[in-house]
């Protein structure tokens, strides 16, 4: 889905490549949250720049007329051999039977030919590599992988991208963790590079927060409610702090399914005067709670069905504004964070290590300075959205200058519904 207030990671990338004067096209299975949108969507015009696949009928019958009316609306752009491939069932079985496959390709016909295809998910690169098989979009072939479509989605389905790792130009997972991933599961290695998302650090200043001894420690999440996040791990460390008599206040960014079984929890454990809910926020209101507070928690964990996390945006969020990250050794975290050095790591559910680490962040206002200094360089180094969106359309112009045509650095960028 497009917009999505969660994923400010493809965000930075598009308007970097916006900014350097390339064309960016993106194509998303529905609308996302245009309520509550980050300010560069309506800033860099991108809901003008999107186009949605369309909402499949479930009843085959108005899905028949729904298509018929489609290929009617679309007679300009209209490609019979495309529509033709789009139903053969026999190669795409399901796929095309279903006519989702048509459904999808017949937005793609107004501007088929791209230098790049760049698939912001995993789980989209299968589809995606059908839509070019037959005609309907073209284009080098990038897939980037985040966490979930390179851990719980391939185990619950082996094999799923066995074609896509043999026709793909090229796979970015964003951690060398995920990388590994890819290349057990049977990706040629010479098909892969790691790229991380990046963050726009001159958009991170820090604050100064010296407290007196004593004073509330201000502590901060900012994550979707799901398991993987690890919060209802958090709320039980802060209960432990919160006994040893430490003034602490924690405020929780973000919603999700768990939002009220967390709430429970938080009444369990006896701590609703000193936990807030917030809620979703934009990425400036975001940063504005970031700046106020003394401690970043990032308890990331990895699921009972295996999702993981690849490396949480959030995290070098933190680190930019000089705040301490407490976070887990998970997936990717430990190639961003250097325990005792650009932050603390603990083991993934140990809630004693948790909470004695927290404890003693609050104990040590100097070492919150030094490690919290320590993460912006490190930050500003290797996770640098700038550098890393030059990086990127390097990337995409090596493997454009490959395509038989150019088309005058035109850029496509699809999105998954969530």
């Amino acid at each position: 889905a497009f917009p999505e207030i969660s994923e400010t990671f493809i965000l930075n990338q598009i308007s970097g490549l916006i900014d350097r004067g390339h064309h960016v096209d993106i194509y998303a299975m529905r609308p996302g949250n245009l309520t509550t949108m980050h300010a560069e969507v309506t800033q860099y015009g991108l809901l003008d720049r999107t186009r949605y696949l369309g909402v499949i009928p479930r009843n085959r019958f108005v899905r028949v007329l729904k298509a018929v009316g489609q290929l009617a609306g679309s007679l300009k752009h209209l490609d019979r051999a495309v529509i033709v491939r789009s139903l053969n069932a026999r190669r795409y079985g399901r796929a095309a039977s279903s006519l989702s496959l048509l459904f999808n390709a017949l937005p793609l016909l107004r501007e088929r030919h791209y230098d790049i295809i760049h698939c912001q998910f995993g789980t989209l690169g299968p589809r995606t590599l059908q839509l070019r098989q037959i005609g309907a979009i073209s284009g080098k072939l990038i897939i980037s992988f985040r966490g979930y479509d390179a851990t719980q989605y391939l185990k619950d389905r082996p094999g799923v991208y066995a074609e896509m790792f043999r026709d793909a130009d090229l796979l970015l997972p964003v951690s060398s963790s995920l990388r590994e991933v890819l290349v057990h599961a049977g990706c040629p290695e010479c098909k892969i590079r790691v790229h991380h998302s990046g963050i726009d650090c001159a958009k991170f200043v820090p604050a100064e927060r010296r407290r007196a001894d004593g004073d509330t420690v201000k502590v901060i999440s900012v994550a979707r409610l799901v398991e993987k996040k690890g919060i209802a791990y958090a709320l039980e460390a802060m209960a432990k702090v919160k006994r040893t008599g430490r003034k602490i206040q924690y405020t929780i960014v973000g919603d999700g399914p768990l939002r009220s079984s967390l709430e429970e929890l938080i009444g369990t454990f006896g701590i609703s005067e000193d936990v807030k809910l917030a809620g979703w926020k934009n990425h400036d209101e975001v940063i504005g709670l970031m700046r106020e507070s003394d401690v970043l928690l990032a308890p990331s964990i990895t699921t009972e069905k295996g999702d993981q996390e690849g490396i949480p945006n959030v995290i070098k969020e933190a680190m930019a504004l000089c705040i301490p990250v407490i976070s887990t050794y998970h997936s990717g975290i430990p190639e961003l964070v250097e325990h005792n050095v650009s932050g603390f790591l603990v083991p993934e559910k140990n809630v004693a290590a948790l909470s004695g680490c927290l404890a003693q962040v609050i104990d040590a206002p100097d070492v919150r300075i030094s490690v919290g200094r320590n993460g912006r360089k490190r930050v500003e180094t290797h996770y640098d959205i700038q550098k890393l969106n030059d990086r990127m359309v390097e990337i995409y112009q090596q493997l454009a200058r490959e395509c038989a045509g150019n088309y005058g650095g035109e850029f496509c960028s699809s999105m998954p519904a969530q």
